[in-house]
């Protein structure tokens, strides 16, 4: 029988005893199921390296935060399979899993070979940020867990975005220079489509990004008070910021440098890496077999 390896992180806002239980008998079929718990900040990269060496099948029932680690510990070619627990659980539904944990668990038996990002050596799955999108993680760090151990939700995030706007009367000018492209107020960087999620609605940073292919950029010039509603529209809308003047953009990218007057903020997949003054991103293409719903290889 197949080893199976479940690492389930129980902070993540939805995964309590009864839903680890319940995925757990959604793969007993496939095999011999071992459940590994996270205990802390960077455990999961220790229980994937683990897992690498002798499972078959490594199941990863988190947030973004614990898939970003799972994927920074995971070696060789082993199929992995990404669980909803988070509150957002961008990765999962972006490559098309349900909400359900346990009907996520059940249905993945096909492989998808996807590529993964890479800034200053840290692994990401989904997205990475420099500047703007990195102050708001930083932000909502700050306001700490609730009692349960559990993040703030989306809400939180909207309200320190308008916090931030506020504070900065809406203006964001050039603080950084993307090398080979040009200056710009802030960066974010997609490895697939799309960048996040609010609540229900997805948020397309960059709508051509693809799993399979290289990195893409985007990066606003600057940004004054009667850029935000346009901004808005491209999140939600999917036009091509390309088309724009006033925005960098660089698709299926192998490399990317960045290089930042001062240093900024720097997040991947949801996690504060600290300030920077430099953000090398690179592509490691077709670096990871994923489980996603539909008819393998009998996974």
């Amino acid at each position: 029988m197949a080893r199976i390896v479940l690492i389930a992180n129980p902070s993540a806002s939805r995964v309590t005893p009864e839903v680890v239980a319940a995925v757990e008998r959604a793969l007993v079929e496939r095999g011999r199921v071992e459940t590994r718990l996270t205990e802390g900040r960077g455990h999961a990269v220790a229980l994937a390296e683990e897992a690498s060496e002798s499972a078959d099948l490594v199941f990863v029932l988190s947030g973004d935060g614990g898939y970003n680690e799972a994927v920074n510990g995971l070696s060789g070619d082993v199929p992995v399979g990404f669980l909803p627990g988070g509150g957002t659980s961008v990765l999962p539904r972006a490559l098309g899993l349900p909400r359900d944990p346990v009907s996520a668990a059940a249905g993945l038996h096909a492989v998808r070979r996807i590529s993964l990002g890479r800034v200053n050596g840290r692994r990401f799955t989904v997205s990475g940020g420099l500047g703007l999108d990195a102050d708001l993680v930083r932000r909502v760090d700050r306001l700490g867990r609730g009692s349960d151990g559990r993040r703030p939700g989306d809400a939180a995030y909207v309200r320190e975005l308008l916090r931030h706007l506020v504070e900065r009367r809406g203006v964001f000018g050039p603080s950084l220079t993307v090398e080979g492209l040009g200056r710009a107020a802030f960066a974010l960087v997609a490895n697939c489509d799309p960048y996040s999620y609010l609540g229900r609605v997805p948020l397309h940073v960059a709508p051509e990004a693809r799993f399979e292919l290289g990195l893409d950029l985007v990066a606003p010039i600057r940004v004054a008070p009667p850029d935000v509603a346009r901004i808005l529209w491209w999140l939600l809308a999917r036009p091509a910021q390309s088309r724009s003047p006033d925005v960098l953009y660089a698709h299926d990218a192998d490399g990317l440098r960045i290089i930042c007057d001062a240093p900024l903020p720097l997040q991947v997949d949801g996690e504060d890496l600290g300030d920077v003054t430099e953000a090398v991103f690179e592509a490691e293409r077709d670096a990871l077999a994923v489980l996603v719903p539909g008819r393998g290889r009998g996974y």
